[in-house]
């Protein structure tokens, strides 16, 4: 259990550290529970936003903030053509392939509730101050108040034309 633990912590660090392509990286952990789940929330160059649930799960959105790309239990899940696809490593005799299965519209629609759900008590933890914030990159900047504005405009969350950062918006 000991070093379970000390290896998330050890990911964590790893994230906020060396996640340069984050340009702007914080870390929080819950108040009352600094050993529960830590989020890390990220900005790309190009504003693009990752959030990190613990390792499990995390959202990327693109540049127009619609949801490119995230990571489920197992899974790899995409943006493609406005849908979204599940990739999951099947290993068999001397290969390991990706198999793609193209959610259902149940299925998308559960995957994108629990993806709102998620950003909505985020950002309700964030308002009632009931995170900490464990470090960021870089120091001085405003990384608090960018995460704040963008799950409060960012509401309801639309599937990318594809899992590229940039948005393909004409």
């Amino acid at each position: 259990m000991l070093a379970a633990m000390a290896r998330e912590e050890t990911d964590r660090e790893d994230l906020l550290r060396e996640a340069t392509a984050l340009v702007e990286r914080i870390e929080f952990a819950p108040q009352d529970e600094p050993a529960a789940e830590h989020v890390v929330a990220g900005f790309r160059a190009e504003s693009a936003l990752s959030l990190f649930f613990g390792s499990d799960p995390v959202y990327q959105f693109n540049s127009a903030g619609q949801l490119r790309r995230a990571f489920a239990g197992d899974l790899l899940v995409k943006a493609d053509r406005g849908r979204l696809v599940s990739m999951r490593r099947m290993r068999q005799h001397r290969e390991v392939q990706l198999v793609r299965h193209e959610l259902s519209e149940e299925e998308q629609a559960v995957f994108i509730s629990d993806m709102h759900y998620r950003l909505r008590e985020l950002l309700s933890q964030l308002d009632a101050g009931h995170l900490n914030i464990v470090g960021q990159v870089p120091p001085a900047a405003d990384v608090l108040g960018r995460v704040r504005e963008w799950l409060a405009t960012h509401e309801l969350i639309a599937i990318a034309h594809s899992p590229h950062v940039r948005s393909l918006r004409a």
